[in-house]
């Protein structure tokens, strides 16, 4: 049963309710409209763009985690520096070690913090409340982006990648230029129009040059498709010379509902509900030799917009697809990566990729900030237990339609989540073994009389070695039955020396694999192993000053 217990923990609960409120914040376009205010207030500069970066960084992470955080603003702060015509490199180290600064400040700024909390508690000197992490956490952020805006320039290496991701910002208007869909009209159906019982493919437009059909949404379920034949009350969609579209309504008894503009059309394609990418036909794609014309419904969602072959567009009749045909399609994220994990399509750009740069405040973005306040509300409150507070907020981000439960899973780091549920047995094991008082005993033995300073200057040494090679979670999980029993056998306070602790866990500045943020910015940055240490010595002795001095300053021995 010991074995077992951990993943029944509230801890556990916590931090993984926690990922799914971190993701519904993004796939609403929470945090992609967060990093598009960065571009505009960061405006040109470096230093502007740093100090910006960091401090969005920080905030961030204070409360949807480092992971979150990076991964929202990896993309958005290369587009910006290459924009800028600045090595990515010199923003991408300093964007994960302000993350882990921001850490400190709430409680839900990491799943260390959640443990410490809780070891408080179970070691009888209180838990620590929601906001209390700050009294570190402001100073240890300042401090960070000083250290970072003085020594960056000189400490952070120039460094060129060869896997920055593509600047897919303008992605709309490219495909609306590349495939003439700057002229778009509206045309209903009506009962007395000779379209009507005709099959909804197949289109015959020889009469109407410059233009194409490319959706039919049906009357009744307001869905588009190809299938089946057009009654009275479905909308064509038609792309191209405006005069022989409207010719080809008066000819066939449609009315023109809207003519849209450029503009129009490129928030149409990407929205936070569907979005529009461009896939190749593969050799053994089982759609080669199928007879393929725009408007027709693929792959169960996707709706064809157009076709090129070797980079000319092939207009809006039927064709007999051959492998490297490219097509314009649209609909869903959902069938954007569904197509995208397919091999009978391969898709040119991540949809993923292409939502974050350009989706941002979605129709479920005001209720995931609603949801997001008012678990922050609790929790600061304490009325309620922080895990109930967490686990409330996501399943509201469910219920309200914010997220799906497949997003809701995906969203959830399940490594972290299994490797908490494996470590709190670990710790148990250290502490009913007598391992943890052994250790202690050992570190006490070593301080001798030096004080509690020394035991948190032993401690914090120790911490920050091993979050350099293991996670700062699982180090965390060792340490504090560890803590615990020294804090015990010299007689002082558990609670500063947990803080501490909790301190340096976050010191994950030396190596590359101390945070999976660490490893996200290696490759795009064009980072080396060794290149970590140099920006992340000063801020090693930075955190050492807070752990040691001031914690104890503040939560007295």
């Amino acid at each position: 049963p010991q074995a077992f217990s951990g993943f029944g923990d509230p801890a556990v609960v916590l931090i993984a309710s926690l990922y799914v409120v971190s993701e519904g914040l993004d796939a609403s376009g929470v945090t992609t409209w967060v990093g598009q205010r960065l571009v505009q207030l960061a405006g040109s500069g470096r230093g502007r763009l740093l100090l910006f970066t960091t401090l969005l960084s920080a905030e961030l992470t204070a409360f949807i985690g480092l992971n979150g955080t990076v991964a929202a603003q990896l993309p958005i702060v290369i587009v910006m520096s290459l924009r800028q015509a600045i090595p990515p490199s010199r923003f991408l180290m300093p964007l994960a070690f302000a993350g882990s600064a921001g850490q400190l400040l709430l409680l839900t700024g990491s799943p260390v913090n959640i443990i410490i909390s809780q070891a408080a508690a179970d070691a009888g000197v209180g838990a620590f409340a929601y906001a209390e992490f700050a009294l570190v956490g402001i100073p240890l952020v300042v401090g960070t982006i000083a250290i970072v805006m003085a020594l960056s320039a000189r400490l952070v290496p120039d460094r060129r990648s060869e896997q920055i991701p593509p600047d897919l910002s303008d992605l709309a208007g490219n495909l609306v230029q590349t495939y003439s869909l700057d002229n778009v009209a509206h045309l209903r159906v009506g009962s007395a129009s000779d379209l009507v019982n005709r099959p909804r493919s197949g289109w015959d437009l020889i009469a109407y040059p410059g233009v194409r059909i490319i959706t039919v949404v049906d009357a009744v379920s307001g869905q588009a498709t190809s299938a089946g034949r057009i009654e009275a009350g479905d909308r064509l969609t038609m792309v191209g010379d405006a005069a022989a579209a409207r010719q080809f309504a008066d000819d066939h008894g449609l009315t023109v509902e809207d003519v849209r503009s450029a503009s129009d059309i490129e928030g149409a394609l990407l929205n936070d509900a569907s979005g529009a990418a461009e896939a190749v036909i593969p050799p053994r794609s089982v759609l080669v030799g199928s007879v393929v014309e725009p408007s027709q419904v693929i792959e169960g969602s996707l709706i064809v917009l157009g076709i090129s072959r070797g980079g000319k567009d092939l207009g809006p009749g039927p064709t007999h697809l051959r492998p490297g045909d490219t097509l314009l399609v649209e609909g869903p994220w959902e069938a954007l990566e569904a197509a995208d994990r397919s091999h009978d399509l391969l898709v040119v750009d991540s949809p993923e990729l292409i939502r974050r740069q350009n989706v941002s405040l979605g129709s479920g973005s005001k209720r995931a900030m609603a949801i997001m306040a008012a678990m922050v509300i609790l929790l600061v409150s304490g009325i309620i237990p922080a895990s109930v507070a967490a686990l409330l907020a996501a399943i509201a981000m469910i219920l309200t339609k914010v997220v799906n439960i497949t997003q809701a899973y995906r969203g959830i780091n399940w490594t972290t989540v299994f490797l908490l549920g494996s470590m709190f047995p670990m710790a148990i094991a250290v502490t009913e073994s007598g391992a943890g008082d052994l250790v202690a005993g050992g570190i006490v033995e070593l301080v001798g009389d030096a004080g509690p300073i020394a035991l948190l200057t032993a401690l914090f040494l120790i911490t920050v070695v091993f979050s350099q090679l293991i996670s700062n979670t699982a180090t965390a999980l060792v340490m504090i039955p560890i803590a615990v029993s020294a804090a015990n056998q010299v007689d002082i306070s558990a609670r500063p020396v947990l803080m501490s602790l909790c301190v340096g866990a976050a010191v994950a500045f030396l190596t590359p694999v101390a945070t999976p943020p660490n490893l996200m910015v290696i490759g795009p940055a064009g980072y080396r192993f060794g290149d970590y240490w140099r920006l992340g010595l000063p801020l090693v002795l930075l955190f050492g000053v807070v752990a040691i001095f001031l914690v104890p300053a503040i939560w007295q021995f």
